[in-house]
């Protein structure tokens, strides 16, 4: 009999399930990837990428259930102890007003205040700082999209944009 302490296998181990969860979804890419027809190195066909991607995620994946099953891991609920809800739930209240106003107030009139609220209340930064970066980074970003790359923004009911 060995003297060694191996901690005990739980079936609470976030990692663990972590990692199956992860081990489906390697498998589950991998399985599509046959579905779209992989090709061969000279002519890729549409799984191509995707195989290898799958069989990349299984083996991390693997990686991760082993060592929850020889090292042990966190329980759910030690995941979850003093976690912070409020700011989360601010950000998911923003996107969501974001999502509904975007089409009607089109692209710019709809990010310049997302940007501001979210750099006055998620991660506070300075009003000198806020202002100009809400205004120019949605500018800057519309630019790009609309005139380089010649992608339809929603101009909304101003027709700005």
């Amino acid at each position: 009999m060995s003297n060694s302490t191996s901690p005990p296998f739980k079936l609470n181990n976030s990692e663990l399930w972590g990692g199956l969860i992860g081990l489906a979804l390697g498998v589950f890419v991998v399985w599509s990837s046959f579905k779209l027809k992989i090709g061969t190195i000279n002519d890729p066909g549409s799984g191509y990428v995707l195989f290898y991607t799958g069989i990349l995620m299984g083996l991390f994946a693997t990686t991760i259930v082993v060592s929850a099953v020889t090292e042990g891991g966190p329980t759910f609920a030690s995941r979850w102890e003093g976690a912070r809800w409020t700011k989360p739930a601010v950000l998911i209240a923003c996107l969501i007003v974001y999502c509904f106003a975007l089409e009607p107030l089109g692209f710019l009139i709809s990010s310049i205040p997302l940007m501001l609220l979210l750099l006055r209340a998620i991660d506070p930064v300075r009003w000198p700082l806020a202002l100009p970066l809400a205004v120019l980074a949605p500018l800057g970003v519309w630019w790009v999209l609309k005139r380089m790359l010649l992608i339809q923004l929603p101009a909304g009911i101003f027709d700005i944009g």
